[in-house]
C-alpha cells in the first residue's frame, strides 16, 4: 500500500548539485523543499581515511550499485543490448552529493559558439558541412542570457583561475579566487604550447587556492595538493561540493529537508500537470506518494531521461521517423591525446583534481575549420591530479605486458611520464539515443534504461586530428619518445572515458525540437523541470559541470516565479 505524505511546494529526485541548488534556492524564498536522494546521508567528516585507491577507485565506493540499477548498452538498433555489469566508461555517483562528491572540480563555461552553433556553422560553412543525419540545433538561449548564473555559479563554488583564456565569453567578474599554483610541469606545457604559438591559461578549479566564504556564508577550505580528487570525496573539505555548499544553505532556511535511501520510480501526472513522485524506501521496502506543486528532476542524465520515460511523459524519440524528443541527442566525448616519456623525475604523485593548464585555440570554432571535415574541437590540456600506483602503469609501447622488464619500465617511467589531453566535443546524431530496454528491470522491476551509441565519422576525423597536435605539443615538451593515442573506431562502455554523458532531455526553443524550454520546464507538463547536462542538445569540449551549474540556477528561478504566476515561462 502507497503511503501519501504531507504535499510540499517542491520535490526534488536527487540530492547532488542541482538538488541542492534548486533546494538552496527555493528554501531561501520560502518554499517548503524535500529533497529526495536514493543514497546515503554522507559528509566530508566521512572521508577522514579516503586514501584509500583500491576501495573508492577500484571498488567504486562512491558509486551506483549495479547489481540493483543499470543500464543496458548497444553499438547500433542491429545489435541486442546487454547490461553494463561493472563501472566502466562512465561513472555514476550514488549519496548526498552525488557526482559533485566524486568530481575533479574543471568548472569551465561552454562557448558562445555551443549555444548557437546550428546558426553560426550554418552561416559560416553552409548547411551542408555536416550530413543531415547530424541532428545538431541551438539551444534556445545564448552565452549572454546564461552568464549571469555562470557568476552566480561560480561565486558560490569560490571557483580559482584566470580571466586569460581569449576566446572565452565575457565575464561581468573575475574568478572569485586566483589560479591554482602552477608547478614545473604546468610550466613545461606552459612554454611549449607558447612557443607553439598558442594561448595558454590556468584551468577554472573548484579544488580551491586559498579559503574562501561564498556568498550564502559557507566556507570552502584551500587545497592541500593530495592528490586524491577523483573518484573521492575531499577530506579537507577544500573541492568545492554540494555538502559544503548548497546543501547546508537550505537546510539552515528550515525549509529544507533531504530524505536518504528514498529511490523515486514515477512521476505522477494528471492532465498537464503532475501531482508529485512516488518513491520506494529501499530499506524498508515501504512506498511513498510525496505530493508537491512543483516537481524537479535533479538526478543524473541517465535517470532524468528514465523517470519521464517510465512516467509516460512526453514523445519517445524514433530514429527511424526522427519524430519525438524525449532520448533524442545522446551526446558523449573523445579523448584525442598523447603520452611523453622524458628523462627527468617529476612529482606526478601529487596534485589535485583540477591543477591543470589549458589551451583553447583549438575548441568549438575558434580555428577554421573549412578545409576540415568535421566541426568543433576540445580543450587541450596537461592535468597534475596526482598519479595513483594501482591505476598508473605507464610505460612505452613495446614493453612486454608482464615479466621482469614490464616491473622495470613501470618503476622507472611512474615518474618520468606526463600526458597532454583533449576533451573532444561530440556532436549528435540520429542513431545515438536513449531508450526504454524491452526485456531487462531493475531490481525494483522497473524497465532499465537503454543506451544506443557508437562514435561517428565526425568523432573519428577530430579525434585524429586533435591526437597529432598533441603529439606535437609533447614532443615541442622535450619528451624523449612519444606515444600518440590510438586511433578510435567503435565506442565501447569500458574502459573509462569520461562521465561526461550529454543529452535525452534537451532544452531548445520550441516544443517540437526539445523536451524543456530555457528555464528547463517541461513544454508539456507545466510544474515539471527536468535539470542536468541532459539538456545539452550536444556535447562540447569541456566538463559541462559549470554549464550545468548556470543552468540549476537558471531553472531555480524559473520555479520560484511559476509559484507564483503559473504557466509557461517562455
Amino acid at each position: 500500500m502507497v503511503k501519501t505524505l504531507d504535499k510540499v511546494d517542491v520535490v526534488t529526485v536527487g540530492v547532488g548539485w542541482l538538488g541542492g541548488i534548486i533546494g538552496a534556492e527555493c528554501a531561501k524564498a520560502g518554499m517548503k523543499v524535500v529533497g529526495i536522494e536514493r543514497g546515503k546521508e554522507r559528509s566530508t567528516a566521512d572521508y577522514l581515511r579516503v586514501h584509500d585507491e583500491y576501495r573508492y577507485a577500484i571498488r567504486y565506493e562512491l558509486m551506483q550499485d549495479l547489481s540493483k540499477e543499470t543500464i543496458t548498452f548497444r553499438n547500433s538498433r542491429k545489435m541486442r543490448a546487454l547490461p553494463m555489469r561493472q563501472m566502466g566508461s562512465f561513472l555514476l555517483g550514488e549519496g548526498l552529493g552525488g557526482s559533485g562528491t566524486h568530481w575533479n572540480g574543471h568548472t569551465w563555461r561552454f562557448l558562445p559558439y555551443d549555444f548557437n552553433i546550428k546558426t553560426l556553422t550554418d552561416e559560416k560553412y553552409g548547411k551542408d558541412k555536416l550530413s543531415a543525419d547530424y541532428l545538431l540545433q541551438d539551444w534556445g538561449i545564448t552565452y549572454d542570457e546564461l552568464e549571469p548564473y555562470f557568476d552566480k555559479f561560480e561565486k558560490t563554488a569560490g571557483i580559482s583561475g584566470e580571466d586569460k583564456n581569449p576566446f572565452a565569453g565575457k565575464r561581468a567578474n573575475g574568478f572569485p579566487t586566483p589560479p591554482m599554483v602552477k608547478t614545473p610541469i604546468l610550466k613545461k606545457f606552459e612554454k611549449a604550447t607558447s612557443d607553439l604559438g598558442y594561448t595558454p591559461f590556468m584551468l577554472p578549479s573548484a579544488n580551491l587556492s586559498e579559503s574562501y566564504k561564498n556568498p550564502d556564508g559557507q566556507t570552502i577550505a584551500a587545497c592541500q595538493y593530495c592528490g586524491f580528487c577523483e573518484r573521492f570525496g575531499c577530506e579537507y573539505g577544500a573541492k568545492t561540493s554540494p555538502e559544503i555548499t548548497v546543501i547546508p544553505t537550505a537546510l539552515k532556511t528550515g525549509n529544507y529537508e533531504v530524505r536518504f535511501h528514498a529511490n523515486v520510480v514515477e512521476v505522477m501526472k494528471e492532465g498537464n500537470k503532475t501531482t508529485g513522485v512516488r518513491y520506494i524506501d529501499t530499506q524498508s521496502g515501504e512506498e511513498f506518494f510525496q505530493p508537491a506543486d512543483v516537481v524537479v528532476l535533479t538526478s543524473y542524465v541517465m535517470n532524468n531521461a528514465k523517470l519521464l520515460m517510465v512516467s509516460g511523459i512526453g514523445e519517445m524519440y524514433d530514429p527511424e521517423t526522427g519524430k519525438g524528443t524525449l532520448g533524442k541527442n545522446y551526446a558523449y566525448q573523445v579523448l584525442p591525446g598523447a603520452t611523453g616519456f622524458f628523462d627527468e623525475q617529476m612529482n606526478v604523485f601529487m596534485g589535485a583534481g583540477s591543477l591543470g593548464m589549458t589551451i583553447d585555440d583549438l575548441n568549438g570554432d575558434n580555428y577554421d575549420h573549412s578545409e576540415l571535415d568535421f566541426i568543433h574541437g576540445a580543450s587541450m590540456s596537461i592535468t597534475q591530479t596526482g598519479v595513483r600506483p594501482i591505476q598508473s602503469n605507464p610505460v612505452p609501447a613495446d614493453t612486454p605486458a608482464w615479466g621482469p622488464e614490464f616491473k622495470k619500465a613501470s618503476i622507472h617511467n611512474y615518474s618520468r611520464t606526463l600526458s597532454v589531453g583533449g576533451q573532444g566535443a561530440s556532436m549528435p546524431h540520429k542513431e545515438n539515443f536513449l531508450s526504454l530496454d524491452p526485456d531487462y528491470k531493475d531490481v525494483y522491476g522497473v524497465p532499465l534504461l537503454q543506451l544506443t551509441y557508437n562514435f561517428t565519422e565526425q568523432d573519428r576525423k577530430l579525434h585524429k586530428y586533435l591526437t597529432e597536435k598533441a603529439a606535437t605539443i609533447m614532443k615541442e615538451m622535450g619528451a624523449k619518445t612519444v606515444m600518440a593515442g590510438n586511433p578510435i573506431s567503435d565506442y565501447d562502455i569500458v574502459p573509462y572515458q569520461t562521465t561526461h554523458n550529454t543529452g535525452g532531455t534537451i532544452m531548445g526553443a520550441s516544443p517540437e525540437n526539445s523536451v524543456v524550454n530555457n528555464f528547463l520546464q517541461h513544454w508539456e507538463v507545466e510544474n515539471l523541470f527536468v535539470v542536468g547536462a541532459g539538456n545539452f542538445p550536444h556535447n562540447g569540449g569541456y566538463n559541462p559541470t559549470g554549464t550545468v551549474g548556470a543552468l540549476a540556477y537558471r531553472a531555480a528561478e524559473g520555479i520560484i516565479k511559476y509559484s507564483k504566476a503559473e504557466g509557461s515561462l517562455v
